[in-house]
């Protein structure tokens, strides 16, 4: 769906052919009858380096490509995880040049929350809010340089084009916003700030947890 979103009809059909071809596979619908074995082509060549390898074919000449707005519409690393999602990300980043920018969360929670309880702040700590790990929201650390390329995380203004999944570049940075043009979709090209915010998990277990403030952002070149 992400996919289809600004392309003409060719475009999109031919997303929907590989699509099907992907359940294919994975519903085992394709091949002829063999023995159990066969040959697959692995990207990674270097045993010792495995996600490097991987970059490096997916992302060749990326200092000096970078600045292409087709270069990163073309291109992604997919991972099961998210442990590797950072993983790839803390490799890319290294390859970009400048200095580091670093955005952290609430490491707090607000204690109204606990009108009818009693609060015990050992059990929020800092370092236990900063080691959640959230389906839906960034890590509590973002790390960012000039140029690289992010994906938003939740619908943000649907009408400019600021959805779940739009691809933006870096340009530049504020205490409390980021300045970034669209890459994908339907407004390629236009500039747009995205500044902090509440965010609520979805997960009822960690509510308590709720006004955690970050921005809206998955880490580089999920």
């Amino acid at each position: 769906m992400r996919l289809t979103v600004g392309r003409d009809q060719s475009d999109i059909e031919k997303i929907r052919d590989f699509a099907e071809w992907l359940l294919d596979i994975g519903e085992g619908k394709l091949g002829g009858i063999n023995d159990g074995e066969t040959v697959i082509d692995i990207l990674i060549n270097d045993p010792h380096d495995p996600i490097g390898s991987l970059i490096k074919f997916v992302y060749p000449s990326i200092l000096e490509k970078y600045n292409n707005t087709s270069y990163f519409q073309e291109r992604a690393i997919l991972a099961p995880k998210n442990e590797v999602v950072q993983e790839i990300n803390n490799h890319l980043l290294l390859k970009f040049l400048g200095d580091e920018v670093e955005y952290l969360s609430s490491d707090s929670i607000c204690q109204s929350e606990f009108v009818h309880d009693q609060f015990d702040a050992n059990l929020y700590s800092p370092d236990v809010l900063n080691d959640l790990k959230v389906s839906g929201l960034p890590n509590y650390k973002l790390v960012l340089k000039i140029g690289v390329p992010v994906m938003l995380l939740r619908n943000i203004d649907q009408k400019n084009g600021l959805c779940n999944g739009t691809k933006l570049q870096v340009i530049s940075f504020g205490k409390r916003v980021i300045e970034a043009h669209i890459i994908s979709g339907t407004n390629i090209g236009n500039r747009t700030f995205i500044p902090r915010m509440s965010l609520t998990p979805s997960e009822k277990k960690i509510l308590s947890n709720s006004e955690e403030d970050s921005f809206h952002w998955l880490y580089v070149l999920q």
